[in-house]
């Protein structure tokens, strides 16, 4: 038995979960605003303990990964992106996290066969069109430059 294109779409209204816009964006901003706010408190404190600017933001955004993966690893930052959505992908935080989440996941089969080939599962894409499109970028840049 088919069922028609109209009576497809009033099943899915009726059993899809109903959209909550406006939770959904402020859990977003809320916490995302957050580990912004979190890494402005680690620069900060390494500029008072007398780092200069460039170490004190390198030394922020290493302590933002380091919680991020940590919390990942322990299960923390994925409850905390069920609830916040979009507001994890903080570029930074987002890619701690899609680093250490496939290391979680393949731990059991090894470190080599488990870990070692599967830890660049979700980031390897970033990476790889990341760094192409920076070059392309750089490319532009440098023949527009010549002129």
């Amino acid at each position: 038995m088919q069922i028609s294109r109209a009576e497809y779409a009033q099943k899915v209204q009726k059993n899809s979960p109903k959209s909550r816009k406006f939770r959904d964006i402020f859990a977003a901003f809320t916490v995302g605003g957050l580990i912004c706010a979190i890494g402005e408190i680690f620069y900060y404190a390494f500029s008072v303990f007398g780092c200069d600017e460039k170490i004190s933001r390198a030394s922020a955004s290493i302590m933002i990964v380091l919680f991020t993966a940590i919390l990942t690893g322990i299960g923390v930052f994925d409850k905390i992106a069920k609830f916040a959505g979009a507001g994890t992908l903080v570029p930074i935080s987002g890619f701690a996290n899609a680093v250490v989440s496939p290391a979680v996941e393949f731990k059991t089969e090894g470190f080599i066969l488990g870990l070692g080939a599967n830890i660049f599962k979700i980031a390897g894409p970033v990476i790889l069109y990341g760094v192409s499109t920076s070059v392309i970028y750089g490319v532009i840049y440098w023949v527009t430059t010549l002129f």
